[in-house]
This record gives C-alpha cells, structure tokens and sequence, in this order.
C-alpha cells in the first residue's frame, strides 16, 4: 500500500469533518424564515443524509466487523446501534419540510446524535484501532471503506440489513436505487 494513502481512521474523521461543516451552515440558518433559506435548509439535510449514509454503511460493512473481532464486541455493537438511532431520524427528517417544527426538532436530535457518535468513536474506538492494527490493516481498511462509500445507498434504510451477507448484498442495489432516484430529482446535483 501507499504510504501517502490515508487510513481508516484518518478517512473516517475527514468524514466526520464533513459532516461536522454542514451542520455549522445548518445551525448558521436557524431562525431565518425564509423561503430561500428553507430551499437551502433542505439542500444541506438532503447532503448530509447522503454523508451519513455511505459513512454507516461503509463503517458497519468494513470496520465494525474488523473491530467487533479484534477491538471491542461492545465498542462495535454500540456504535452501530447509535446509527440505527440516527439513521431512524434521517428517515423521520426525510418527509418533513423546512418551517415545520419537526424538521427544526429532528435536525437538532440528529445533530445531537451523531456528535456524541463521533464523541465516543473519536474518543474511544479509533484510538483502540491504532493501538491494536497494523498500518497495513489500517490502510486495507481504508480503501474498502472508500469502495463501499462510492457504492453505498445515498437515503436512510432504518430496517436494511446491517450483517453479512444482507448488508453486502443489498447494499449496492439500495445504492444503485438511491442514485437513479437522486438523479431523476436533482438531489445532490449541487
């Protein structure tokens, strides 16, 4: 492997980084109440969804098996049960419209959600991949990350699959889907 090739790690906390940033322009458009902002509002919930998704689904195919076998069973099983929380209030956020209380609510619980996973995942799990794979694991891992990403559904699933060979079977076809729906409504064509 390349030794300018990122990690797992240093891949995963990029996307954090990502997702991280379109929260701040969603936070930035709190209390504007217009219809501009609302079209803006949306765009942003709609490309965060998109990150999140391929993001779990990337992490629960590639690197909490990894880490359920060499890490942590508990670190693994928490995780993925905080984004089943979070991928529940994205499907929830999804048929909500900007001005609509909900959609300020559901925005706020999944901010909440996903810092505190990106809390303990920072804080806690990564820290324990270093100490515990080899930079050859590390880097194996990042570039399945990165293949499964460019596959991965782009809309929340909730009740998919998330365990082999469900979650690698289907995964790619809800993708496939996802991508010909975003395209046929310009979702993420920004």
């Amino acid at each position: 492997m390349a030794d300018d090739q990122p990690d797992v790690i240093e891949i995963l906390v990029h996307d954090h980084r990502e997702v991280e940033q379109i929260f701040a322009g969603l936070e930035r458009l709190v209390g504007m109440n217009d219809p501009a902002n609302h079209q803006r509002r949306k765009e942003l919930v709609d490309e965060v969804t998109s990150e999140l998704v391929r993001h779990f689904v990337a992490e629960e195919t590639e690197v909490y098996p990894r880490v359920r076998e060499k890490v942590s069973y508990a670190e693994a099983e928490q995780a993925k049960h905080e984004h089943a929380a979070a991928e529940v209030t994205l499907k929830r956020l999804e048929s909500l419209e900007p001005g609509d209380v909900m959609f300020e609510q559901r925005v706020a619980l999944l901010m909440q959600q996903v810092r505190e996973h990106v809390r303990e995942e920072e804080g806690q799990m990564f820290p324990h991949m270093r100490s515990i794979f080899t930079r050859d694991e590390l880097l194996t891992m990042g570039a399945a990350v990165e293949r499964v990403k460019k596959l991965a559904p782009t809309r929340p699933h909730p009740w998919a699959p998330d365990q082999p060979p469900g979650d690698k079977v289907l995964g790619p076809i809800t993708g496939l889907f996802d991508r010909m729906r975003d395209a046929r409504s310009h979702r993420g064509t920004d």
